[in-house]
């Protein structure tokens, strides 16, 4: 098996760098606040998007269990799994990852979350997704192609 199709990610994993970035924001408006940039009426609204993002996360991992695909990003891929969530997104779970932090930016009034958040995507998208993509290719081949053809990386509208 070639390279490609043993293994699709090594340290730093998508959740490590989402919890780093969650982390980081939380810190740095300890030390640097930019926070009460939105009014307090707007927090829930905050809350109800961290749930959005955290109900996301939850659906493509049943998803995924329920295809018996392997959800670990550093072992390789059982299943290409092509049902919602990852018929609008071929990256459900960082995409939960991503609305979870822009729902804490709003829910805390930290602007950091939303910063972190951006430069979380571009680490996952760096780190894992072009790397898990060329796995999936290699192992799937034109179904994987197809697949990819069609539903984007993040986000179908």
């Amino acid at each position: 098996m070639e390279p490609s199709a043993a293994a699709p990610n090594t340290v730093p994993w998508p959740p490590i760098i989402y919890g780093a970035a969650a982390l980081a924001a939380w810190l740095l408006n300890r030390l640097i606040p930019v926070g009460g940039f939105l009014p307090p009426a707007l927090h829930p609204v905050g809350a109800i998007v961290m749930l959005a993002g955290l109900s996301f996360d939850l659906f493509a991992m049943i998803s995924m269990y329920r295809h018996h695909a392997n959800i670990l990003p550093h072992r390789a891929a059982t299943a290409l799994v092509t049902s919602f969530p990852f018929s609008v997104s071929r990256n459900p779970i960082y995409l939960g990852n991503t609305i979870l932090l822009v729902g804490a930016a709003v829910a805390f009034s930290n602007l950091w979350f939303a910063v972190l958040d951006a430069a979380a995507v571009q680490a996952v998208t760096i780190l894992a997704i072009r790397r898990e993509e060329g796995h999936l290719a290699a192992l799937f081949g034109p179904e994987w192609q197809n697949y990819a053809k069609h539903v984007p990386r993040w986000l179908k509208f």
